[in-house]
């Protein structure tokens, strides 16, 4: 029964790879997740968000409340001529599983549901309540995703305490590095006015490229911080700089640049902007600027999630997990504030958004493996851990 279930994760990726979710468009996948599911005794919300499509299922009563989180949409192709094998047929070959999703996160998806499938099997009077929260809008502006599932969780009186995203965050193998936080993502869009003239006569005009240039120097050169044991150093970027009157000898009237900071814990939002228009304002720049807060830091330091997927790792692995808190923003940052212990726990993230993106073959059945371990640990004994 057990080989049974895990030859069906794979089939299960492949079901959900063969069909072309690109953000935010679901194609089907939560309704086929949510048929699984009920079968087996879940009850399933289908919360739709102007073009987002979300999916809350449940099985079980009363806490503790154990939730695997992750997203069915995927990010454009790219050039499908440029890839192996088209994108949403999922191929194997070399010891690879190839398609669009693979690794982000479609092969986690599908281990979500047959290690759930099997560990109800096992344990029809398990402990606490076990959910699975799944989005159509992680990969766009996560704006009508999980975070408006939240709300509506908020709304019910429903309250997380462990949850596992998905999201690809090994490294080389499967499981040698979790994600228990993430750093915080401020992107700053700023336009800088000066006044547009001929390149020849430069004393009648204000080029705002020029004016510029002297503070965001500044802002590359500062040390933000030193970072703590589980953050690394705030880092700053530019990340788009555009400008110009379409012509090479027009001083242009306006620049516009966007910036993103990837802050530690060791600083916040407030602080972070505070310092940046203190700045700009010492080099007396004529400028603009709008936020955009995509997450603030979180950490969930050791415990009982922490453990049972440090565990659960080396049982089925055979691998001492490394615990990391690298990379970028996830859908964890909306999960994490409402006091939920969050680990991030799947496939290798080397190919993901890459033309021919893939997992190894014998990742499906492993990691839902290793899902269920988790489940094991954590919800057949009251506090067990």
């Amino acid at each position: 029964m057990i080989e049974e279930s895990l030859e069906e994760t794979l089939g299960l990726s492949c079901e959900l790879i063969s069909r072309p979710s690109v953000t935010p468009d679901d194609k089907g996948c939560q309704k086929l997740i949510a048929e699984r599911l009920e079968f087996i005794g879940f009850k399933s919300h289908h919360l739709r968000f102007q073009d987002v499509d979300n999916l809350w299922t449940s099985h079980g009563s009363g806490a503790p409340l154990f939730v695997f989180a992750g997203h069915t949409d995927v990010v454009p192709t790219g050039p499908e001529a440029s890839w192996t094998s088209p994108p949403f047929i999922p191929t194997q070959r070399d010891g690879k599983l190839f398609g669009r999703g693979s690794a982000d996160m479609k092969t986690s998806i599908a281990a979500f549901v047959t290690s759930v499938e099997q560990f109800v099997l096992e344990n029809p009077q398990h402990h606490g309540t076990i959910a699975l929260l799944i989005t159509s809008d992680e990969e766009g502006p996560s704006i009508n995703g999980t975070i408006k599932v939240m709300q509506w969780l908020q709304q019910q009186s429903i309250k997380i305490d462990y949850c596992i995203v998905g999201e690809p965050s090994s490294v080389n193998t499967l499981g040698d590095t979790v994600k228990i936080g993430r750093r915080g993502s401020l992107n700053g869009y700023m336009t800088i006015h000066g006044k547009q003239g001929h390149v020849a006569y430069p004393h009648l005009a204000d080029n705002p490229f020029h004016r510029a240039l002297p503070a965001f120097n500044e802002l590359v050169n500062i040390e933000w911080d030193q970072g703590n044991e589980f953050f690394p150093p705030t880092s700053f970027q530019i990340s788009n700089v555009a400008s110009g009157a379409g012509a090479e000898n027009v001083i242009p009237g306006d620049v516009k640049i966007t910036f993103n900071f990837r802050f530690s814990s060791e600083l916040n939002e407030e602080q972070i902007k505070q310092r940046v228009i203190a700045i700009f304002g010492k080099h007396g720049l004529n400028y603009t600027i709008d936020w955009r807060l995509s997450g603030s830091p979180f950490l969930t330091e050791k415990g009982e999630l922490v453990n049972a997927v440090s565990n659960a790792c080396l049982d089925v692995l055979g691998i001492n997990t490394e615990l990391s808190t690298s990379g970028g923003t996830s859908d964890g940052r909306f999960i994490a504030p409402t006091g939920a212990e969050v680990v991030e726990l799947g496939p290798c993230n080397s190919s993901i958004h890459q033309i021919d993106e893939h997992v190894m073959l014998t990742d499906p059945e492993r990691l839902s493996k290793t899902y269920q371990n988790i489940l094991e640990q954590l919800m057949t004994t009251p506090g067990k851990t």
